[in-house]
């Protein structure tokens, strides 16, 4: 049985023509536990696509819910996929108007369309309704995140949560590359706007809490996927 060092709960595209393409754009696919062959596109060859999608390659295709943690002293994996479980039957499905393209902090995402406050609500419900499984941040990770200058709501976060950008800071995207020179990001989202954009349902549903495991080379697996029945 494979060991974990970390989990997650993300939101994750079910299968379908998004997830296949954006497992293909990332070069990772946690839904098999597969690395995948970059796309063929016009002006990104395939060598330039996995220079720029290297740091989030390894999460997968997601948007962030519960940020990644280790186990907290006396919880496991088992008793934090029933909490899990159990949490998703108390929460509604919601939807978002739609995803776009967008830049955010030097890399591109996709991010929410619309009204989002049911989608943060749903966050932060899942933030405190799972953080007794939560181990406290090392110093070294606190080191880390306060080298990003965080304002005082993101170190109280970071203080109470672990993360900085939960709650009130709480911001949905699905990471599609690393940080880009505004040149090569003008390139990026010129190929790739046309591309994501019939593969974006709209509205788009989150319909489940999708639990991950950080495997022992820091790869990202889905492990569960829990309907969303509140």
């Amino acid at each position: 049985m494979e060991t974990f060092t970390r989990f997650a709960v993300y939101a994750a595209p079910e299968p379908g023509p998004l997830a296949a393409f954006a497992a293909r754009w990332l070069g990772w696919d946690p839904e098999a536990g597969k690395t995948r062959a970059h796309p063929a596109l016009k002006d990104l060859p395939a060598p330039m696509i996995a220079k720029i999608t290297a740091a989030p390659r390894k999460y997968g295709f997601h948007g962030t819910l519960k940020p990644p943690f280790r186990l907290a002293e006396g919880s496991s994996q088992a008793a934090l996929e029933a909490d899990l479980a159990a949490l998703a039957t108390e929460l509604p499905a919601i939807a978002l108007e739609g995803l776009a393209l967008h830049r955010l902090g030097g890399f591109l995402a996709l991010t929410p369309e619309g009204d989002d406050r049911a989608l943060v609500r749903l966050a932060a419900e899942v933030v405190t309704g799972l953080d007794k499984h939560r181990a406290p941040a090392g110093e070294g990770e606190l080191a880390r995140r306060r080298a990003a200058s965080l304002s005082p709501a993101q170190e109280a976060n970071l203080e109470r949560w672990g993360y900085p950008y939960v709650m009130d800071e709480f911001r949905f995207h699905f990471t599609l590359t690393g940080k880009l020179s505004p040149d090569l990001s003008d390139t990026v989202e010129a190929v790739l706007a046309p591309v994501f954009a019939p593969l974006l349902p709209r509205p788009f549903p989150v319909r489940e809490l999708v639990l991950f495991g950080e495997d022992e080379t820091g790869m990202f697996h889905i492990l569960h996927r829990y309907a969303l029945t509140g």
